[in-house]
């Protein structure tokens, strides 16, 4: 038999509304709470599944 690396890619999602003066900001200050584990994705933001060969 022989070996084969198979690679799994899991996609989490969540839409987060936030007030800002701009986009740019909006981003950023998503990405703050984000990094602050104010913001956490867990198994029901779960949206899609990969699973292909590994190519490295």
């Amino acid at each position: 038999m022989k070996v084969f690396k198979i690679e799994i890619k899991e996609t989490l999602a969540q839409i987060v509304e936030i007030e800002a003066n701009t986009v740019e900001e909006a981003i950023d200050r998503v990405h703050k709470k984000y990094k602050n584990e104010e913001i956490v994705l867990d198994w029901s933001n779960h949206v899609a599944t990969q699973i292909d060969e590994y190519s490295e």
